[in-house]
């Protein structure tokens, strides 16, 4: 059948679609009709209509009263943008879209890094190495690594409340009762969430699995967990004891703003892309080469497994008699 006679819009070739290093954080929306016009998602409410370009867009965060046409769900899964189904003030996460990586490679290396005790060990240090900028994690044990990070995240948190004069009492706060906390607490909680939708958005971006975790398990989110880990203590913390400072008469939205803004200004979806390519790639040359990494997960290929000498051969041919 030729692509004349195919019903419906034509998806858009890959080259045409955004890497999502260089695609816009997130978007949160509530109370709105998600649809669509023509390349772009339109957001419609009350005060009237805006439109999202869909293939520059990382993650829509979808709240409570939205309600999304079939035609916007097909140019978001068309445009490889993550559709993340969120709760009130964005603090629950119900399920989320398709991946923008067609090719499986670093989904293969995460599956084979985290199959074996000493491979998830090394990177499981990995990750708290960046953390610990400048501090030796190669001989500590996952307990010591545990406590490091207990150490380094309480300190986070009197540190900021003495920069900024907030009274901290410590983490805590309720899921089903967003606003049954103080606002740092609820701060905290708006932009570790918003952190986890755009981290997720990554992730699944270059076809990685958010349940393989290396330190976080058992979750469908174990990976998301340990990714966002990486940038708490140096970016949200400090972000929400501001926020709290500022007394804000909605700090959820206040959140979600200032964290938009702050990732956009400091390239997080670069960096958060980069930092799982190094992690997932760190034992091979490829790690530390320069190249348009996305542009080739995002070649629309398909091998066939090659055996034991684990060479892939091409599909779409018939080997009949073991003959190509």
């Amino acid at each position: 059948m030729s692509s004349a006679a195919v019903p419906g819009v034509r998806p858009p070739e890959l080259p045409e679609l955004v890497r999502a290093r260089d695609r816009l954080t997130f978007i949160y929306l509530e109370r709105s009709v998600i649809s669509r016009d023509s390349n772009a998602i339109t957001a419609t409410d009350e005060r009237g209509t805006v439109h999202i370009p869909a293939a520059s867009l990382g993650a829509l965060l979808l709240g409570p009263g939205t309600t999304v046409t079939q035609q916007a769900m097909v140019l978001i899964a068309e445009s490889g943008s993550t559709v993340v189904w969120v709760g009130e003030q964005g603090v629950r996460y119900y399920c989320h879209g398709r991946s923008l990586a067609r090719s499986s490679r670093l989904l293969e290396a995460q599956a084979r890094l985290v199959s074996t005790t000493r491979s998830r060990l090394r990177i499981a240090k990995a990750m708290y190495a960046l953390r610990f900028p400048g501090e030796d994690t190669s001989g500590n044990t996952m307990q010591q690594l545990r406590g490091k990070e207990g150490t380094r995240v309480r300190q986070a948190y009197v540190e900021n409340a003495k920069r900024t004069g907030v009274d901290w009492r410590g983490r805590s706060y309720k899921v089903e009762d967003f606003e049954d906390a103080d606002p740092v607490n609820q701060a905290l909680s708006a932009l570790n969430v918003s952190l986890y939708g755009v981290v997720h958005s990554v992730i699944v971006a270059l076809g990685c699995s958010p349940g393989l975790g290396f330190i976080h398990t058992g979750n469908e989110r174990s990976f998301v967990f340990d990714i966002a880990d990486l940038y708490k203590a140096d970016f949200t913390i400090p972000l929400a004891f501001d926020i709290a400072s500022q007394q804000p008469d909605d700090v959820g939205s206040a959140a979600r703003r200032a964290v938009r803004d702050a990732m956009k200004r400091g390239g997080f979806m670069q960096r958060c892309a980069s930092d799982i390519r190094q992690l997932m790639l760190e034992d091979t040359d490829e790690a530390g080469i320069e190249v348009e990494f996305e542009d080739e997960l995002s070649r629309d290929v398909v091998q066939l497994w090659g055996g034991m000498n684990n060479e892939n051969v091409a599909s779409g041919r018939n080997y009949q008699g073991g003959q190509q």
